[in-house]
């Protein structure tokens, strides 16, 4: 589904319920399985004019494979049986009538314009996570436990989430400002469309979700200085043999975890995960199957107790990709700003009405 309106608040919610159910190593940590992974691809035969693996075309991150292990679910790995039958919950679920009229969230689109797939990972998974290896996103820092836990984090998660009228746009969060849909790839509510093309210097990911283009240069030049802060941090990539290692620093501060790789305890999965002190190392290895294995790990100190690992696999798609026309200008912000203002209206009429 390819919808050109912004986002509304409750479309997150619905996401991470509809899902089921390094350059170097970073600081050290290696994840076997994640290396075992990259070792399955074998040597590509696609490649470019000039040599390189071929990793061109609209790729879709769409699948019902969950970030983080589920509850009762101890092994690694699922069978062909099982991985049958969580797809086919999967195209039930998506084919529902009854739940096309009844998605859940607040102010959100009913389940007709959502296209989360209805396909686990081919790496037949239980959780993209493979590092740690119970497939759960590891601890916070104290530091970050204690700012998620704090009255301010839960007022805000509480205004994301539609309980409480919005102050000011600021409390909105990047993705219904049209700014960002957040960090790294993955799997949301709709429009999971990637578009890579590549030079012999560079190479170029459109994302289709709030239409936010990367250019990542090949030529081993330096990362920005660390005083250029921006919202997709300063990447820089090389080939690792078969693999294309992107490194990632220097993200601005207000960036967040995109919504389905925040951890499930989160109240609301709406507290803000912001990402300022992220090192981000991502792995692109085209299979011969047609699809693009991606794995990504996660290094950031100030929020988590340790770095942590995810792998998927991206499928092939017919293109093209469709203008995302959302801005932060957009009438959906202006419409919930005046929303929120009648209801601080109409609550003040309201305590004048009872005295």
């Amino acid at each position: 589904m390819r919808d050109s309106r912004c986002s509304r608040a409750g479309v997150l919610t619905v996401a991470l319920a509809g899902v089921w159910l390094a350059s170097m190593p970073v600081a050290g940590q290696v994840s076997t399985a994640a290396a075992q992974a990259r070792a399955e691809a074998g040597k590509t035969t696609l490649r470019t004019a000039w040599g390189a693996p071929d990793l061109q075309g609209v790729w879709s991150s769409a699948t019902v494979t969950p970030l983080e292990r589920p509850a009762g679910v101890t092994k690694e790995f699922l069978t062909d049986a099982e991985i049958a039958q969580i797809e086919q919950r999967a195209t039930v679920s998506a084919n529902d009538e009854e739940g096309a009229r009844k998605a859940p969230g607040v102010g959100t689109y009913n389940r007709f314009w959502f296209d989360q797939g209805t396909k686990a990972s081919a790496l037949k998974r239980s959780s993209m996570i493979v590092d740690p290896p119970d497939g759960r996103v590891p601890a916070f820092t104290a530091e970050a436990q204690k700012r998620v836990d704090s009255p301010e984090a839960l007022k805000l998660a509480k205004t994301r989430n539609g309980d409480l009228p919005l102050a000011s746009y600021e409390d909105a969060n990047p993705q219904t400002r049209c700014i960002s849909w957040g960090v790294p790839i993955s799997s949301g509510p709709y429009n999971n469309n990637y578009e890579i093309w590549q030079t012999p210097d560079q190479v170029v990911i459109l994302q289709e979700m709030i239409h936010n283009v990367r250019i990542i240069p090949l030529d081993q030049r330096p990362h920005l200085s660390p005083r250029v802060l921006q919202w997709y941090g300063s990447s820089r990539g090389r080939w690792e043999g078969q693999t294309l290692v992107v490194d990632t620093i220097g993200y601005d501060p207000r960036q967040e975890l995109i919504a389905s790789f925040k951890p499930r305890a989160l109240p609301n999965g709406r507290v803000p995960m912001p990402v300022g002190g992220l090192h981000l190392v991502e792995r692109f290895t085209r299979l011969n199957d047609g699809t693009l294995n991606y794995e990504v790990t996660i290094d950031d100190p100030t929020v988590f107790s340790r770095p942590w690992t995810a792998v998927q696999t991206l499928q092939k798609t017919e293109g093209p990709i469709y203008e995302y026309a959302c801005h932060e200008g957009n009438h959906g912000m202006e419409g919930i700003l005046r929303g929120a203002r009648a209801i601080e209206k109409a609550e003040e009429a309201a305590r004048k009405g009872s005295r």
